[in-house]
């Protein structure tokens, strides 16, 4: 069958929802990274599970390969076309299909963002705490295994969704967990396709968990003379047990970033942001106890805001880091990249590569999720510069062999897409191989989302 049939019997199914024109094909071959356009040859626009079917089947009997795209907001080049092939934009799949308060969960087509749920949620008693930096679609976010700030208290994707619903490289629907708060029947094939990357096939929808809002909320910014005692003070409120919703490191670059962005006034000093969720009773218990740790490492006074307003403006400068640390160099890509250890290791991690950054002389503000031993280097970079493009990958293959040598991983939250390909064999080992056999039996013909993920085995 020749390549002119494909696409007639793409055109037949999905009208003027698939274009091959360059302008929409560069837009979904590249994320929000340094990593160069691939685009696909053709984007189709599916709205129904049946319609994502029937364009899978379409492309297996081609041969043709297939990347599933959310939002476009992946770091590590998860949606680039590296073989060409058909994307398969779901964002026109955004309708939320049940919102059950009784049992506590939400089901959502897979385009459905994150600020499109919270917006819908606002004001019904629940909220679904799972919040990139970045308004991703929540089957982009199952796909990478997305956290977010308040990931130490409420977990990551792989805790809050129940149930998906998947379609497979030979089209068959496949229906995943359930609506049960647990279960103990077979494999959880629900956290194999979450953190996926799409290479096992294309999610269309999503069970997740509804949690209460909190009767109180308490946020705070403190100030400390080094990133050991901020980071000391992290690590003593996990250790001790409380159940603080948010407790994030900026380091002291960071902290100018966000100043000159956005007209604050902060300290510019390694600076803890924490948020407190509960009773007022048990917000006031956990400000008493983090209180009493944060002094002991020799922490400034407390900024305190409850109000919701307040809070959000707190709360400005973590959810600005991202464009403040561009603005630091106007013109410069973001080479974006994450780590997560132990916490015991954590500041020992943080300062060493703190010195690292120093030697390499390269601007890279640190932020972090502390309270689960995950922190991010925004290292900014002119990618034409190839001297200087190499010493900042040189420092992030520095960091992420650091985190492997303290028991970590390459990546806490980002995924692995292909920036991080590298460092699968020498994370997982054998255990590789076993992904490899799950990658086979499922795809066989590699066409879901192929170069991504799982490195090719050297022969």
């Amino acid at each position: 069958m020749s390549p002119s049939a494909f696409f007639q019997e793409l055109q037949t199914l999905l009208g003027d929802r698939m274009s091959s024109d360059l302008p929409v094909r560069e837009a979904h071959g590249v994320g929000f990274s340094y990593h160069d356009c691939q685009p696909p040859d053709v984007v189709v626009f599916p709205q129904t599970t049946e319609e994502v079917v029937k364009t899978v089947t379409i492309c297996a009997a081609y041969s043709i390969p297939i990347v599933p795209f959310g939002a476009g907001t992946s770091i590590e080049g998860h949606v680039l076309a590296l073989k060409g092939g058909v994307c398969i934009d779901l964002r026109g799949m955004n309708q939320v299909l049940e919102v059950n308060p009784a049992d506590m969960y939400v089901t959502v087509q897979a385009g459905v963002t994150r600020n499109q749920l919270d917006e819908l949620l606002e004001g019904s008693g629940f909220f679904f705490p799972i919040g990139p930096g970045v308004n991703a679609t929540l089957g982009g976010m199952a796909s990478t295994r997305a956290s977010g700030t308040n990931a130490v208290r409420y977990g990551t994707m792989k805790d809050n969704v129940l149930a998906l619903t998947v379609v497979t490289v030979d089209g068959k629907i496949i229906k995943t967990g359930s609506k049960a708060k647990k279960s103990s029947a077979g494999y959880d094939l629900t956290r194999l396709f979450v953190g996926a990357e799409g290479t096992l096939g294309v999610i269309t929808e999503l069970t997740l968990k509804l949690h209460s809002e909190p009767e109180t909320i308490y946020a705070a910014v403190c100030s400390f003379p080094t990133v050991e005692a901020a980071v000391s003070t992290a690590i003593k409120t996990i250790q001790k047990g409380v159940p603080i919703a948010k407790i994030e490191l900026l380091d002291n670059v960071m902290m100018h970033a966000i100043n000159r962005y956005s007209s604050l006034n902060y300290e510019e000093v390694p600076t803890l942001f924490l948020e407190f969720h509960g009773s007022v009773a048990e917000v006031e218990r956990q400000v008493q106890k983090v209180e009493e740790y944060a002094y002991s490492f020799g922490a400034s006074a407390f900024l305190w805001e409850k109000d919701e307003a307040s809070r959000k403006r707190l709360w400005r400068a973590r959810t600005d880091a991202a464009p403040a640390a561009l603005a630091m160099r106007p013109g410069a890509k973001l080479m974006s990249t994450d780590v997560c250890v132990p916490i015991s290791q954590l500041a020992k991690c943080i300062v060493d590569t703190q010195h690292d950054i120093e030697e390499t002389k390269i601007i890279a503000p640190i932020l972090g999720h502390v309270g689960d031993g995950n922190f991010h280097l925004t290292i900014l970079i002119d990618s034409e510069d190839k001297a200087e493009f190499a010493r900042a990958k040189a420092l992030n293959e520095r960091l992420v062999r650091r985190a492997l040598a303290m028991g970590g991983t390459c990546t806490g939250e980002h995924g692995i897409g292909v920036g991080k390909l590298q460092y699968m064999v020498l994370e997982h080992g054998e255990s590789l191989e076993v992904m490899r056999a799950i990658k086979q039996a499922i795809d066989p013909h590699n066409l879901m989302n192929p170069g991504k993920l799982l490195p090719e085995k050297k022969s």
